[in-house]
This record gives structure tokens, C-alpha cells and sequence, in this order.
């Protein structure tokens, strides 16, 4: 009885033992298998970091808000009250030829990504092939030697890759981030084209204003030339005075030639950037001096939010994002890759027997296949990716200094203009007071030509001087609006 209990007792052991030991196996398996996936994987993604002051230095009377920058519309060109510039804004978004391109190159990038993402699902192909073949009589050894056979063939094969190490996974990571940077670069040049379109619509409209200003000019000039040669013809002037005269007035003339050339050329811009041929494209000249547009508030924010406001500073973190998913990639590449593929069909020598249940084949199975050595090519891969990775880091780095920069520059000289202005404003009135009362004097005979021409000229100066500066107001205004992002509202990102 004990030698039988003994047996049976012995017989039960590996059967109570043999599911255990298999699944401690599986679980090791599975557990070498995340580790090892887990050394495939990209670095956890943090956006670089990058010291930034708290306020802007230069903003003076512009200070940052606790709640947040003051808001810019999506429109914000509107700001400035000019229906003439709204109205070539709107056909930015339909006919730039710069922002197509844009828009192409996002759709290039989004088409990258899909096909990225297509890896996840497995891959199916199908075929059908008719051969008719004969084998050489001379052949030894062949059953089929001296005979034409023919060959059916129908099949159907699917092959996945499962993404064991992160090798797919990294791939479209990197390829999403592209394509939001691209989206970002959409929005760059769209603000771009539209901050473009604006500093050439005032220049042409501070132009014109500027014309006006040379006609009047050349009007009392032209006033001034008869009043001269009349004294002269009764003996009271001399011929110099005439000549100086007249050299006064040509001289504006000729400003105004060169004036009207520089208007054509910037219409001739604003032109391209709506996209359409300047031979057909036209901006009726502005009429009187006036400033019809207004200068909109100086908007406030703060140098942090420039990270969430400026859609080109936006692209360059994407474009890290996808450098570090890159790292994922060439860390992949240490590791086997496992494919999964099956494969059947129909193949017979006969259309007859082609469909019959012997005519059937199929195969399945998985393929794991390394790379054991190859000189240290995925090494360099590997280095090359987080070499890419420090430059992308380092160009964002750069793009957030520069755009810090820009808007230092934008409240710097929106300051510097605003007083500039003021005081050129006095000038300008002073010396339009000082040339009146020289006419008068010299209509009484109390000083001489000379002394008219020089106040004609200092007069004529401060006004185009003061013009110069309201277009440099609102040039820096526009500049500033654009540093700050315009009303670019950033698309949500998750970091990988």
C-alpha cells in the first residue's frame, strides 16, 4: 500500500508543478519584454526650459496685467479704423500665394503623419498570376521534364508589426509633431502677410499724404515764384531771388516725382501679398493730409505668455517635441522587430480543379529577425537624434529670445515715437508760424529772398518729418502687435 501511495504521489507532482513553471516563464517573458521596451522608448518629453524676466523692461506705461495680456483680436488689423485695409486683409486669407504655400506644406505634413499612423494596422495584399511553363526534356531527374504545365494562382497575405519596442509608436509621434509645427507655421505666415500688408498700406497712405503735403507746397511756391518775379520786374528784387525761387520749386517737383515712384513700388507690393498681378491691381490715392486711421492702445503682456501667444515660437517647441520622439526611433533600432504575417490562396495546374479543397495552401507564422552587427551604425543613429535634438532645443531657445527681443523693440519705440512725435508736432507748427511771418516781412520789403527760401525749406522738412514719424508710429504698432502674436490662439498640444 505505501509503495503504490508512493507512485501516485510521485505521478501528481509534475502535474501540479507544470502549469506553475509555465507561467513563471510567461511572466518572466513578459516582464523582459517591458523592460526591454521600456529602453526602446523616447525620453520623457518636457519642453526646454528658459529663463525669462518677469516683465517687459521697455513697456514703460504698458505694464502687464496679473489676469493676463490684454486681448488682440483675430481681426486686429480693424483696431486702426481703416475700411480700405480691412477690406485687403480679407483677401490675405484667399489669395496670398505665400500662405498656400503654407497651407500645402501643412497638408504634407499631415499626410506624413497619417501614413505614420497606418503602421498600427496590419497589411493586406492580394493577387492573382497565370503562368504556363514547360521544362527542358534534357533535365534529369525532374518529374515534370519534357512537359508544359500551367499555374492558377489566387492569394491573399496579411502581414502587422506589433509595436513591441516603440519603434511605430516614436515614428508617429515625431510625425504629428511636425505636422503641428506646420500648422503653427501656417499661422506665422498668415500674421506675417498680414503685419506685411498693413506696414505697406500705411506707407502707401503716408505717401499719399505726403503728395498732398508737395502739392500745397509746390502750389505756394508756385504763389511765392510770381510774387518774387513781380518784385523783381518792378525793380525791387533781384534776379537772384528769382532763380532761387524757381530752384525751390523744381526741387519739390522732383521730391514729388521721387515720391509718387516709391508709392508705385509699395502698391506693387501690396499687390503680391493679395495675390494678384500689379499690372492690375490699383489703390486710389488718398485725399487732403488727414490721418483718417487711428493709433489702437498699446496692448500689455507679459514675456512668459509669449510662449502661448507667438505661433512661430509655438512651431519651434513642437519641432522639439519631435526631435525627442526621434530618439525613440533610432533606440528601436537596437531591438529585434517581430512580424506577424499569414498567407493562403488557391493554386492548381487547372481552371477545373482550381476551386476544389486540394487546391488550397496557406502559411502562418511570426519572424523575429536583429541586427547583431553593424559597425555602429545604430550607435551614430542614436547620437545623430540627440544631436538633432540639442539643435532643435537651441533653436527654440533662440526663437524665444528673439521674439523677447521684438517686443522690447516694439514698446521701446512706441515710447520713443510717441515723444519724438510730440515735439516734432511743435516743430512743425513753429516753423509753419515762422515762414508766415517771414512772407510777411518780405512782402514789406523788411528782409531779403534768402532768408524766405530758408524758412520755405525748414518748413517743408518738419512736415514731411512729422508724417515720417506718424508712419513709423504706426509701423511699430503694427511691429508690436505682430511680436506679440497678433490674435493667434495656439492650438492644444500634448507632450509626448
Amino acid at each position: 500500500m505505501l509503495n503504490t501511495s508512493a507512485t501516485e504521489h510521485r505521478k501528481k507532482q509534475p502535474a501540479r508543478h507544470g502549469p506553475l513553471r509555465h507561467r513563471a516563464w510567461h511572466a518572466l517573458a513578459t516582464g523582459l519584454a517591458i523592460l526591454l521596451a521600456g529602453c526602446a522608448a523616447a525620453p520623457p518629453y518636457q519642453p526646454p526650459a528658459i529663463d525669462l524676466p518677469a516683465v517687459y523692461k521697455e513697456a514703460g506705461a504698458s505694464p502687464a496685467k496679473p489676469g493676463g495680456p490684454d486681448a488682440i483680436a483675430p481681426d486686429w488689423w480693424r483696431a486702426y479704423g481703416d475700411a480700405t485695409l480691412d477690406r485687403l486683409e480679407a483677401r490675405v486669407e484667399v489669395s496670398s500665394e505665400t500662405l498656400r504655400k503654407a497651407v500645402a506644406l501643412l497638408q504634407d505634413a499631415q499626410a506624413q503623419a497619417r501614413a505614420a499612423r497606418s503602421a498600427y494596422v496590419p497589411t493586406v495584399t492580394a493577387g492573382a498570376a497565370f503562368n504556363r511553363s514547360r521544362v527542358s526534356d534534357n533535365v534529369v531527374g525532374r518529374s515534370l521534364a519534357g512537359k508544359t504545365t500551367n499555374d492558377y494562382l489566387l492569394s491573399v497575405g496579411a502581414s502587422w508589426e506589433p509595436d513591441l519596442f516603440g519603434r511605430i509608436g516614436s515614428t508617429v509621434n515625431a510625425a504629428e509633431a511636425r505636422a503641428q509645427a506646420s500648422a503653427e507655421d501656417v499661422a506665422a505666415v498668415r500674421l506675417g502677410v498680414q503685419a506685411a500688408l498693413a506696414d505697406d498700406y500705411f506707407g502707401v497712405r503716408s505717401l499719399d499724404r505726403e503728395a498732398a503735403l508737395l502739392q500745397q507746397t509746390i502750389e505756394a511756391y508756385t504763389s511765392v515764384l510770381e510774387l518774387v518775379t513781380n518784385r523783381y520786374r518792378g525793380g525791387i528784387a533781384t534776379e537772384g531771388d528769382v532763380a532761387q525761387a524757381r530752384a525751390q520749386l523744381e526741387s519739390t517737383r522732383a521730391q514729388l516725382s521721387d515720391l509718387r515712384l516709391n508709392r508705385t513700388q509699395l502698391e506693387h507690393a501690396l499687390a503680391t501679398l493679395v495675390g494678384e498681378p500689379a499690372s492690375r491691381f490699383s489703390l486710389a490715392p488718398a485725399e487732403g493730409t488727414g490721418h483718417p486711421e487711428q493709433l489702437p492702445r498699446v496692448p500689455a503682456a507679459l514675456p512668459t505668455q509669449l510662449l502661448e501667444r507667438r505661433p512661430d515660437v509655438a512651431a519651434a517647441e513642437r519641432r522639439v517635441a519631435a526631435a525627442n520622439a526621434q530618439i525613440g526611433v533610432a533606440r528601436a533600432a537596437f531591438f529585434p522587430s517581430l512580424m506577424l504575417t499569414l498567407g493562403g490562396g488557391l493554386e492548381s495546374s487547372s481552371l477545373a480543379s482550381w476551386l476544389s479543397a486540394p487546391s488550397r495552401f496557406w502559411a502562418l507564422g511570426p519572424a523575429l529577425a536583429g541586427t547583431l552587427l553593424d559597425g555602429g551604425r545604430r550607435r551614430a543613429g542614436e547620437d545623430s537624434a540627440r544631436a538633432q535634438f540639442d539643435a532643435s532645443a537651441a533653436a527654440y531657445r533662440s526663437t524665444v529670445l528673439r521674439a523677447v527681443q521684438e517686443v522690447e523693440d516694439g514698446y521701446a519705440a512706441i515710447q520713443a515715437l510717441q515723444d519724438e512725435a510730440n515735439s516734432q508736432r511743435i516743430a512743425a507748427q513753429s516753423s509753419a508760424r515762422a515762414l508766415s511771418i517771414g512772407l510777411d516781412r518780405y512782402r514789406k520789403g523788411a528782409v531779403a529772398y534768402l532768408d524766405v527760401n530758408v524758412l520755405q525749406a525748414a518748413s517743408l522738412s518738419s512736415e514731411r518729418a512729422l508724417e515720417t514719424l506718424r508712419r513709423r508710429q504706426l509701423t511699430a504698432s503694427v511691429g508690436l502687435i505682430k511680436a506679440l502674436g497678433g490674435g493667434w490662439e495656439g492650438s492644444a498640444t500634448t507632450a509626448n
